[in-house]
């Protein structure tokens, strides 16, 4: 491991963060509001960052290895120096609830330990947004993309601990083009739901930290009760369809900005992701029909929390944890699933659900037909037996993290939904879970140990697991 290099890219990451606050205090000048801790939150991560950077030689190229730890030890820090507008101000004193907060917005999870939104200044609320968009593509791609230090440095080993799916392709031969063209679908995408909700009739102030929060699928909202705030079938409108774009992989808008839309349709992956979300939307709206008692009503209100939830976006326009147990345990379930590879959801991912399916068919065929050759096809592609591998080793591992979170949070004396739907939302970087954690619940009533679990939850579910349980094995750390 050369933790030079390591150390070297840290430094250059907590540089663009002073660089990031220091937007927030014009935020903060411009609304008049104090600025004090503004100005310390600029300075801390700019003084540190410094001093990696200048301190440690110029990396050099990096393995995979170095890629693990950067991105790993980039978001931790991060969310560490992240956390002190949040402490400094004294709107969470302490500092566990300030890093939960941060981790929170940069994993694009959106739980909160902030009870009353509404009373927090403008230029905090746009930093607990800005934190959501940052995370969403990735701020290692964003580097990537802007700075010429990091396309020296075997930005591909970053790209791949980084973006989430299994394929982590590119789109071009060069990295950091890839880099460049997946930032500038994801600024295009955002762009465009500023105007249509700004044209809505939100303010746009409103409208950047929502929209923030629809394109990184993270759910930060400047109102207590979310989107159901506005009461507006128009607003509800706009964040159901973006966030259903959110949820998609990239890589196929960038394909439709090349004048191919014909992609979407010869994607399994995009196919099985639309399916699934019709299909609960189906289910639901009609399961809900005792609970709203009108069809319109009942579609309103769940197209846009299957959708929200699916994508991991954790927007609210009603509380589901009222809606009847199917309904519940099928938005559970979707929790698991989450978006597409290449996409800015959580959760295991689509293509990995339709890998595992395939292989459990295929393992069927083989008891009845013992002899025969079955290729796991994914469309006309063969899938290889290692990625076949990789996908039931990641699920064995998320299913391992989510079993033994979940005990780690009953032990601390939560309720037994409470605990396990906690973990899977935090894990799946959703947000709202279940009970005490509701969709008109917050997080601050859990006990510091379980924030500190679900901090890990969140890290490990927004990276994928691998990244960051290959630097607890000592091999990792040796020359």
């Amino acid at each position: 491991m050369k933790i030079k290099s390591v150390i070297n890219i840290l430094g250059a990451l907590l540089i663009f963060l002073s660089l990031s606050l220091l937007a927030c205090l014009y935020i903060a000048i411009f609304f008049e509001e104090k600025i004090f801790y503004w100005i310390i939150s600029v300075i801390l991560p700019l003084v540190f960052g410094a001093i990696f950077y200048k301190t440690t030689s110029v990396p050099e190229d990096i393995n995979t290895k170095e890629g693990f730890a950067i991105v790993t030890l980039g978001w931790v820090f991060l969310s560490l120096f992240g956390a002190l507008p949040f402490f400094i101000s004294n709107t969470l004193p302490n500092f566990i609830d300030a890093f939960f907060e941060t981790m929170s917005g940069f994993t694009t999870t959106g739980a909160t330990v902030i009870q009353d939104i509404e009373k927090l200044p403008k230029s905090l609320l746009f930093w607990r947004s800005l934190t959501h968009w940052y995370g969403g593509m990735g701020i290692i791609v964003l580097s990537l993309a802007l700075f010429p230090l990091m396309k020296k440095i075997g930005g591909m080993q970053l790209f791949k601990a980084e973006v989430p799916g299994i394929s982590n392709e590119r789109l071009v031969p060069k990295i950091a083009t890839t880099a460049k063209y997946l930032w500038t679908v994801y600024l295009l995408l955002s762009l465009l739901e500023i105007l249509f909700l700004y044209f809505g009739g939100m303010s746009l102030f409103e409208s950047f930290c929502h929209t923030f929060g629809t394109m990184a699928t993270g759910g930060f909202s400047t109102k207590n009760g979310s989107i159901g705030y506005y009461n507006s079938i128009y607003i509800e409108t706009v964040i159901t369809i973006f966030m259903f774009l959110a949820g998609v992989n990239f890589s196929l808008h960038y394909q439709l900005l090349k004048g191919d839309i014909k992609s979407y349709f010869k994607d399994k992956e995009f196919i099985f992701y639309t399916s699934l979300i019709f299909s609960a939307i189906a289910l639901i709206t009609l399961v809900n029909l005792s609970y709203y008692g009108s069809l319109s009503e009942s579609f309103r209100f769940s197209s846009f929390q299957v959708i929200s939830i699916t994508t991991t976006t954790g927007y609210c326009t009603a509380d589901f944890d009222k809606w009847p147990v199917f309904c519940k345990l099928l938005l559970v379930v979707l929790m698991f699933v989450g978006g597409c590879a290449g996409s800015t959801g959580g959760g295991m991912k689509n293509i990995r659900v339709m890998i595992l399916l395939k292989k459990s068919f295929q393992e069927i065929k083989k008891i009845i037909y013992p002899q025969a050759v079955f290729p796991l096809r994914f469309g006309t592609q063969v899938i290889p037996p290692d990625t076949a591998t990789t996908v039931l080793a990641f699920f064995i591992l998320y299913m391992f993290i989510f079993v033994i979170c979940s005990l780690l949070m009953s032990f601390l004396g939560l309720d037994l939904i409470t605990a396990v739907s906690s973990v899977v939302a935090t894990l799946g970087n959703i947000g709202p879970g279940l009970v005490k954690v509701g969709a008109s619940q917050t997080y601050a009533h859990l006990p510091y140990m379980g924030k500190i679990i679900l901090s890990f939850c969140m890290l490990v579910g927004r990276l994928e697991i691998y990244t960051v349980l290959v630097l607890f094995l000592p091999l990792t750390w040796k020359n």
